[in-house]
């Protein structure tokens, strides 16, 4: 097992290894385990996928700690980051009498997490809430760093709220159930996070081709706890993303767009590989960045089988752009690569998007037609 301390304004722990669901008590934090024996009330919210296979174990483990476990299903994917689901859940958690002294489990993945995280950081102005999450996705990224949000028909993630867990565990072996897909959007997260940190991780990311050695339990617990230290280093400069921390978001405000365009058809992770390539290679056009970096991006984005082309045209991407969270005025911050491990905040004027994206064309493929 690997714990990372995240050093924020709430400090709290990440523990990851495999079999921790069974040592869920041991890991929780004293003011946790200190609510159970009192009988607070536990809120688990959980999607019907995870629900039917972990949510009795779960609520079990729980129950054992002395909580009364109140438990809301959500449905899978997206749709549930909606107004009208967070709705619904503020009202399941007061016709329950929930209070500040009662708390929150994240059990799922992303999507879950940003929801669930809002509800502790907006029900009665707050409360303590914890992230137990089941995707590649959620354990890098999502679960780790305070971002809640639920989205609104005119654009991802733009209601929200900075709010610190009290604590994540991070079982490996709650891997073991992911489809083959849903564990490939995740590792887009991961490739990320050695783009724009750690050309040490990029390099053993090629060499280790994470959906073929998931069942290696500690080469996944190295590699997500890596991802982890990485977000720690980050997040305890800028825990509020007023700069630094902006660089976590490459490819993600043209993978937003390219979300928004598909109606979501689109996953999150491939949708941030499609933006993590359409940023490198109109940098390299641009000559912002190293030549062949979009090359080398390409094969090892090609090797985890995510995708690297989109048929979304420039201009749709760019009016998705203008609804995005990231625009300060009339600019936009885009994260872009100088090389392998090195990124930067570039500002640019809204007007000026469109043509900078189709930077990105004539080169290995139509990227934005």
């Amino acid at each position: 097992m690997k714990t990372i301390h995240i050093n924020t304004i709430r400090p709290y722990d990440v523990h990851i290894g495999a079999g921790l669901m069974d040592q869920l008590a041991d890991l929780l934090p004293p003011k946790v385990t200190k609510a159970g024996l009192r009988g607070a009330k536990a809120v688990l919210i959980t999607d019907e996928n995870v629900d039917s296979l972990y949510g009795e174990r779960v609520s079990e483990k729980l129950e054992t700690l002395g909580f009364q476990v109140m438990k809301a299903v959500v449905p899978a994917g997206e749709t549930a980051k909606s107004g009208e689901a967070y709705l619904k859940l503020l009202s399941f958690m007061a016709d329950r009498h929930v209070s500040r002294s009662d708390m929150i489990f994240a059990l799922g993945g992303g999507v879950v997490g940003d929801l669930a995280g809002f509800l502790a950081a907006t029900f009665l102005r707050g409360i303590d809430f914890v992230q137990l999450p089941t995707t590649l996705l959620a354990a890098v990224d999502s679960s780790v760093g305070g971002k809640t949000a639920i989205n609104l028909p005119e654009g991802k993630n733009l209601v929200g709220a900075f709010y610190q867990p009290v604590g994540v565990i991070m079982d490996v072996r709650l891997l073991d159930t992911l489809s083959r897909e849903i564990f490939i959007d995740g590792c887009a997260e991961v490739i990320k996070y050695g783009m724009i940190w750690d050309r040490a991780l990029f390099d053993k990311l090629e060499r280790h081709v994470l959906p073929d050695k998931r069942q290696d339990e500690e080469l996944m617990t190295e590699i997500i706890a890596r991802c982890v230290e990485i977000k720690e280093e980050v997040v305890s400069q800028d825990e509020r993303e007023k700069g630094l921390r902006a660089l976590l978001n490459f490819g993600h405000t043209i993978g937003h767009a390219v979300e928004k365009n598909s109606g979501f058809s689109i996953s999150h992770g491939k949708a941030v590989a499609i933006g993590m390539i359409m940023a490198t290679k109109a940098a390299e056009q641009a000559g912002i960045c190293e030549k062949g970096v979009g090359q080398t991006l390409e094969r090892i984005l090609t090797a985890y089988g995510l995708p690297v082309t989109t048929d979304f045209p420039g201009r749709a991407l760019g009016e998705a752009m203008l609804a995005d969270k990231k625009i300060d005025g009339a600019k936009i911050h885009l994260i872009l690569p100088k090389k392998i491990g090195e990124c930067y905040i570039h500002d640019m004027k809204t007007a000026e998007m469109e043509t900078f994206l189709l930077g990105a064309e004539g080169t290995d493929g139509d990227y934005a037609k």
